[in-house]
């Protein structure tokens, strides 16, 4: 197969790229918008919450060097996957999380690793993530494109001081520092 997609909402990107980046067999991430009625949005009107979109991240992967469920994998780590209505302190419709399947095969692998989770008993609350086909997915401004090596005291300022860091440490041990 080769060359696919896969494309994650989990809160804030800026937190949702750096663990997928640089990781052999994943030719980029891009942080970016989707799910919404709004053509080529901007950060501010996403942030407004009239667009209907989420951020999210849209990971080109090579399938024959890092397979879907190794990112689903990693995915589940950054989330709090209980929380509808947001991730950590950033609240509201942008901030919640989804996987956008982007082929079949996808949204069965999607949805049975979500019903592996939610078995697992690793969390006492329901699993809220969607799972729902890809729609169009349109990049974030430059700024916001690898947030983590451009900013990297403040990425680490807001990645402890939102919450998700020590989320993760509790749930899934320090896989991410």
């Amino acid at each position: 197969m080769a060359k696919q997609f896969a494309t994650f909402a989990g809160g804030c990107f800026w937190c949702m790229v750096k663990p997928f980046d640089e990781t052999p067999g994943i030719d980029s991430v891009l942080s970016g918008y989707t799910g919404g009625h709004v053509v080529n949005p901007t950060y501010e009107q996403v942030c407004s919450e009239t667009t209907g979109h989420v951020e999210a991240v849209q990971i080109i992967y090579d399938d024959e060097l890092y397979s879907y469920e190794q990112l689903l994998a990693i995915y589940w780590t950054l989330i709090d996957p209980t929380d509808a209505g947001g991730q950590f302190y950033d609240r509201g419709e942008s901030y919640t999380t989804a996987i956008y399947y982007h082929n079949e095969e996808q949204n069965e692998l999607a949805e049975r690793s979500k019903a592996d989770l939610e078995t697992s008993g690793k969390f006492d609350k329901p699993i809220k993530v969607k799972i729902l086909p890809a729609s169009t997915f349109y990049p974030a401004e430059d700024y916001h494109q690898h947030y983590y090596k451009k900013n990297p005291m403040h990425y680490e300022r807001y990645s402890i001081g939102s919450g998700r860091r020590a989320f993760q440490e509790h749930h899934w041990g320090n896989q991410h520092e």
